[in-house]
């Protein structure tokens, strides 16, 4: 096993940080074993636990989907967050306004494709701002998240939007649930709370896939990412491009929020994201921009989500410390890997030798002067004019 070699460095430091995880657990009062088997069995012990696995990596790969495109065109979307609540507003404003007579097949497409225009029209105010003003999307969208949870916290708490009808004091600020047509199918396994989200997701990254390395658009918007002064002077719509990356950004969070709320329970909450948003920038970031990779680590943190909430409620180990976890894995994979291309870059410094294209040729001092009227060695001989190339090489 080579452990300078970067699998083996991300592998060691995940292993590090899920060293650190059991002794914090372990001062909380669960010993490694109850805390091993108790995250094992939140991930992959029940079909329950495997199927909440899946719909959390479904809605992490949505958003990391989303801003891998972004990416792409050299843009960053921090505002997953936002974009998430206001596409399950969309969702639940059209899902709880179609009557109950409208078939699955035009009501669960119409919620989703509403979750997804919520989000890119959500995402399309930082993306005008980043064009026509300048200014950096990093900034817009990360405001735009706290924005975002506000438009949420307004719509289920004003039974003028979408609050449900107020029967008693007990009735919960929340929407009313969506129609039955409105719900997202399961995927048919006994047990499993798993629907077709997850085919969903992984259907979308593919598409998502192919179209950044086999097409022009994904040529484009690799243009524009690299070098947009490169990308104008080759006469490519630059400003379009950067606006609707980012727009497609939002769509592909907001369409996590509507399979949020076309998931059990059905309603639009107070904390339905439950920072998904971030989570999904996360994977986006650690994927370095390869769908491949964003499937993975996806998978990873959906699975240790899972397991995390199992391990509070069996070990009754607080879930700060599961928090800690999932923490002090991203930042030791991502770590690992600034530490390994950074070592490649200096192996691939120190294995070249840079010569300035000014440097004239050494000169042997030990030969014997030139004769006057006579070029130097080191110099060409000059040709008489006219002579051809032929000549010259005779």
């Amino acid at each position: 096993m080579n452990l300078r070699h970067p699998l083996s460095v991300a592998v060691l430091a995940a292993a590090a940080a899920l060293a650190v995880s059991a002794v914090l657990a372990a001062l909380a009062g669960a010993t490694p074993v109850e805390a091993g088997t108790a995250l094992w069995e939140g991930m992959v012990g029940t079909p329950y636990a495997v199927g909440s696995s899946l719909g959390v990596m479904a809605i992490l790969l949505l958003v990391a989907t989303g801003f891998i495109v972004a990416l792409r065109a050299n843009l960053v979307n921090v505002g997953g967050e936002g974009q998430i609540c206001l596409g399950a507003v969309a969702a639940t404003a059209v899902g709880t306004a179609l009557p109950e007579s409208v078939p699955a097949a035009l009501a669960l497409p119409a919620v989703l494709i509403a979750a997804a225009a919520g989000g890119a029209a959500w995402a399309s105010i930082a993306a005008w701002l980043a064009v026509s003003r300048g200014v950096s999307e990093v900034i817009t969208t990360l405001l735009l998240n706290f924005v975002g949870v506000a438009v949420l916290l307004l719509a289920i708490h004003e039974e003028a939007l979408l609050r449900q009808e107020v029967t008693s004091s007990e009735t919960l600020p929340q929407s009313a649930p969506l129609p039955d047509a409105a719900h997202l199918p399961l995927l048919g396994v006994e047990g499993s709370p798993a629907t077709v989200a997850i085919l969903l997701s992984l259907a979308l990254a593919g598409v998502v896939a192919v179209v950044l390395a086999r097409t022009a658009t994904g040529l484009r918007l690799r243009a524009v990412g690299l070098s947009r002064p490169a990308a104008h002077r080759l006469g490519l719509p630059v400003d379009r491009l950067r606006f609707t990356s980012l727009t497609s950004a939002g769509a592909f969070a907001g369409l996590a929020g509507g399979v949020l709320v076309a998931t059990a329970p059905f309603v639009l909450a107070e904390g339905l994201s439950s920072g998904y948003g971030f989570s999904g920038l996360v994977v986006g970031l650690l994927s370095r921009g390869s769908l491949a990779a964003a499937v993975l680590v996806a998978g990873a943190l959906g699975f240790l989500v899972s397991g995390g909430i199992n391990l509070q409620l069996a070990a009754g180990v607080p879930a700060a410390v599961t928090q800690i976890t999932e923490s002090l894995l991203v930042l030791a994979i991502a770590g690992s890997a600034a530490w390994t291309v950074t070592r490649a870059r200096r192996g691939r410094t120190r294995g070249r030798t840079v010569r300035s294209p000014f440097r004239r040729p050494p000169v042997d001092v030990s030969a014997p002067p030139d004769p006057p009227g006579r070029p130097a060695a080191h110099e060409p001989a000059p040709q008489p004019v006219g002579t051809t190339l032929e000549e010259a090489r005779s």
